[in-house]
């Protein structure tokens, strides 16, 4: 499953420098797919449409930090446990339950997001 950031986050921004797929923007930042990502071309969301991976994405969250689901692998691929979850101060880097998804998920969509590496 996805990592989200609570509404107790204190914008230290201690996570966004964790993420190895650039996932996590400061609150009111626009977003895209191939923001830290080798990833080129047409980029499929998890709500079935497609983007092009540069295209500029709304915010997910206007006041404090947020995780890009569509980015997210839960670290896997690159480390053994969420690094969001492991370098947080308040404990607001939590697993998301309305989104559970399986390792090979979360690893497909690592390849999907770095296939040269």
């Amino acid at each position: 499953m996805a990592i989200r950031i609570t509404d107790e986050c204190i914008n230290c921004g201690a996570c966004e420098p964790e993420c190895p797929n650039t996932a996590i923007y400061e609150g009111g930042v626009e977003w895209s797919i191939a923001d830290g990502t080798t990833v080129v071309g047409l980029f499929k969301l998890e709500d079935g449409t497609e983007t092009e991976v540069d295209t500029q994405h709304q915010p997910v969250e206007e006041d404090y930090y947020f995780i890009v689901p569509d980015k997210c692998t839960e670290c896997k691929g690159f480390h053994e446990e969420p690094q969001c979850a492991a370098v947080c101060p308040v404990d607001c880097c939590v697993p998301d339950e309305e989104r559970v998804e399986s390792e090979e998920i979360l690893l497909t969509r690592q390849a999907t997001l770095h296939p040269d590496g």
